[in-house]
């Protein structure tokens, strides 16, 4: 993820051209709406990321909060960082699945979406991806993953 001196989101959006701001913003609006109780938005790794707070779970393997989603802005696209498709394979199924069902062609690798415009997703699969994942079961997914 690209280097970041700010320390908030809304600093974080500061520093972004304007057109990554407006794509980024988008994106955000759609992740916030649909961003089931127990999550925050904060910024980490150089990113807007959406995570179980360290208060709520500390059981992490790096001490960080456990991350479901995390978007920024790169220098030649922006992403969107899905840990919950890419930490369960039924979940990733269904993605892909969806994804290619809405016409628009997946860039992604073990969890990045890459995107240019919020039109290049298909922003109801988004949406619908985050809002499927509650706390309680990336709590349990992410046990059992560390278990494996």
């Amino acid at each position: 993820m690209a280097k970041t001196a700010a320390s908030t989101v809304g600093q974080y959006l500061k520093e972004l051209p304007a057109d990554r701001r407006s794509t980024i913003s988008a994106v955000r609006r759609v992740v916030l709406d649909n961003l089931p109780t127990g999550y925050e938005e904060m910024l980490d790794w150089g990113a807007i990321i959406y995570a179980i707070p360290l208060e709520k779970y500390s059981d992490t393997y790096n001490g960080k909060p456990l991350c479901l989603a995390a978007l920024s802005a790169g220098k030649n696209y922006c992403s969107l960082h899905l840990m919950a498709v890419y930490g369960h394979a039924p979940t990733r199924k269904w993605f892909e699945e969806q994804f290619k069902q809405s016409g628009r062609k997946l860039d992604m690798g073990k969890a990045c979406v890459r995107f240019k415009t919020p039109e290049d997703l298909p922003l109801d699969v988004i949406a619908k991806v985050i809002a499927r994942v509650p706390p309680d079961k990336y709590i349990k997914t992410y046990e059992e993953s560390r278990r494996k």
